[in-house]
């Protein structure tokens, strides 16, 4: 690291770092209140490998000067320091700037301003939203109200309390000097689950000259209509669970900025510090668009604006997809613009898959493996990942059928059963899940069970035990996981038309009486006719909602409905057999 002093306009010295080769692409960081540069620390580092990186502290912060008079503190005289810095660390190329909280606000001042047009490549935002922006969002929600507007008003006026304390004499310094708001910021970034055990500790200098920010801005800058564009790159991260800025605040500002991606990312307000594998991914990525010409997936996913299919620039990956449920749910993503990976234990099968989704969609890869096989497991993940990316979506459908007795079914049988329809769900969960979390910015796994889960059966022991056992584990992880934006779905299916009963084994019959069966359950699941395309837009429907627990077909939702109203009857009607098998 090289450390300088660099003067401002108005004579304030500022300390400046830089970091890394000097001939790279240039990436100014810019810290918010109460910070000092050292919260890029974790993002630096690694940015640093490939970029020329810049970080200083702003006026009153860490080892810069701070100057006494409220009016120095004025976005202006932020914009010029950024300028002055820009100017003395990259002084024959524009620079990308990415900021966090105040850092932001500032850098959005000089984003959207004519002072240094010219000298900004893109603009990646954390946390910190343009004055000018967010006053226009505020007076809209008052002057055309709605429900969902209402309540985006009343969550950020919740979230933005603090300005108004800020602005009272005497009480802020003396929260300070009592550390009583160091308490109750450490408290806030403890309750982000990605938070270190221990968080940062601001100083008290910090915290009291920085209330000079927000009484020399904030009512100025939020009354009036100001109309600022920004004509350079922009994306925006907006943490889903930042406690001072929603991201509807964030994030409604497309009419400001044609060139925008938005990321919403799981995590609390101190995401450069608590997730910097994140920030730098994002901003790399955003960085080799501008620079090279490189589109992430992600980021195309990210961008704003023009009509576009549903799920375009999603990776979706889909286990059993050689047939039924899993070749059409393959095909209702793909006509929907998601990129499919479709796997199956069966290559040829997995290839005509992918063959007629390449047909609707961007791209589809087949993918041979047996999701029995923990270790093919893991390195069909590791492969999605290193050729393709992470996944979006995830569908675990791969399933086989075993029915009759449970004295008659063997220890193989059970075996069988439970390698693919549980163990197979569990492999593709801890596989991609891990991905998911890993990336930071969430996904969608969805867990094909039946309705057998629910609906006790004389002759489905077996088969039913899995699916009972692949939705309490959905369950399970649905709640471990929405910390972290991934949500956990549950499909339960009931008669669908698919070749499960061709292939289904009914114990304790010889070949003949096996075929007899198959043909019998086929003849019936014919007769029913849901068919498999319409189980694939349920679950396109869930991935889109959330859903916990989708029934599929008529006789899955009653039984759901009964199950949960009057499991009494449900019992007697499986000791009848008059429950589907």
């Amino acid at each position: 690291m090289r450390t300088r002093q660099i003067t401002a306009s108005d004579g304030v010295r500022l300390a400046v770092q830089e970091h890394g080769d000097r001939t790279n692409p240039t990436i100014v960081a810019v810290h918010g209140y109460p910070d000092d540069h050292v919260v890029w620390d974790g993002a630096v580092a690694a940015l640093a490998e490939r970029y020329h990186v810049v970080t200083y502290d702003v006026r009153g912060a860490g080892h810069s000067e701070a100057p006494t008079q409220r009016s120095a503190y004025g976005l202006d005289q932020l914009e010029c320091d950024l300028a002055v810095v820009v100017e003395e660390v990259s002084p024959y190329a524009p620079v990308h700037l990415l900021a966090h909280d105040w850092g932001s606000i500032q850098a959005w001042h000089a984003v959207t301003g004519d002072r240094m047009r010219g000298r900004i490549a893109s603009f990646t935002s954390v946390s910190g939203p343009c004055l000018d922006h967010a006053g226009h969002w505020f007076r809209s929600r008052l002057r055309r109200p709605s429900p969902k507007r209402l309540r985006e008003l009343v969550t950020q006026l919740a979230c933005s309390g603090y300005i108004g304390f800020f602005q009272l004499p005497l009480l802020p310094e003396l929260a300070w000097r009592s550390r009583l708001l160091p308490r109750l910021l450490g408290t806030l970034e403890r309750l982000d689950p990605a938070a270190a055990a221990q968080p940062a500790r601001p100083s008290l200098s910090d915290g009291l000259r920085g209330l000079a920010l927000y009484r020399a801005n904030m009512l100025a800058r939020l009354g009036g209509p100001r109309e600022r564009r920004a004509d350079i790159p922009v994306q925006v991260l907006a943490p889903t669970g930042d406690p001072f800025v929603s991201p509807a605040l964030q994030t409604d500002i497309a009419r400001w900025v044609p060139d925008l991606r938005i990321r919403r990312v799981p995590g609390g307000h101190w995401l450069p510090r608590t997730r910097p594998d994140v920030v730098t991914r994002c901003t790399s990525e955003l960085v080799e668009d501008v620079e090279h010409g490189r589109q992430a997936r992600p980021l195309r996913r990210a961008r704003v604006g023009g009509k576009r299919p549903r799920c375009a620039d999603q990776l979706v990956v889909i286990t059993g997809a050689g047939s039924g449920i899993g070749r059409e749910t393959a095909l209702a993503f793909a006509e929907q613009g998601a990129e499919i990976v479709a796997a199956d234990r069966d290559q040829t099968a997995a290839a005509r898959t992918a063959e007629l989704a390449g047909l609707l969609g961007p791209q589809a890869t087949p993918y041979a493996v047996d999701v029995s096989d923990g270790a093919a497991m893991e390195d069909f993940a590791k492969h999605v990942q290193t050729e393709l990316g992470v996944p979006d979506v995830v569908v675990n459908n791969a399933g086989i059928g075993v029915a009759g007795p449970f004295a008659e079914t063997s220890v193989e049988d059970w075996q069988r059963v439970i390698d693919v329809n549980l163990w197979g769900v569990i492999h593709g969960c801890r596989a991609f899940a891990a991905q998911m979390t890993d990336r930071g910015e969430g996904g969608q796994i969805v867990n094909v069970a039946s309705a057998a889960a629910y609906l006790p059966s004389r002759t489905l022991s077996a088969y039913a035990t899995t699916k009972s056992a692949v939705l309490t584990l959905s369950q399970c992880l649905r709640a471990e996981l929405a910390s972290s934006g991934i949500g956990v779905s549950t499909v339960c299916p009931g008669f669908v038309h698919t070749n499960i009963t061709a292939r289904t084994r009914f114990v304790g019959l010889n070949d003949d009486g096996q075929q007899q069966r198959q043909q019998a359950a086929t003849r019936m699941y014919r007769r029913r006719n849901f068919t498999p395309d319409r189980a694939a837009r349920e679950i396109l429907r869930t991935v889109e909602t959330n859903a916990a627990l989708t029934p599929i077909t008529p006789e899955a939702t009653a039984g759901l409905v009964l199950s949960r109203l009057t499991p009494g009857l449900l019992r007697a009607a499986a000791r009848a057999d008059l429950t589907p098998g």
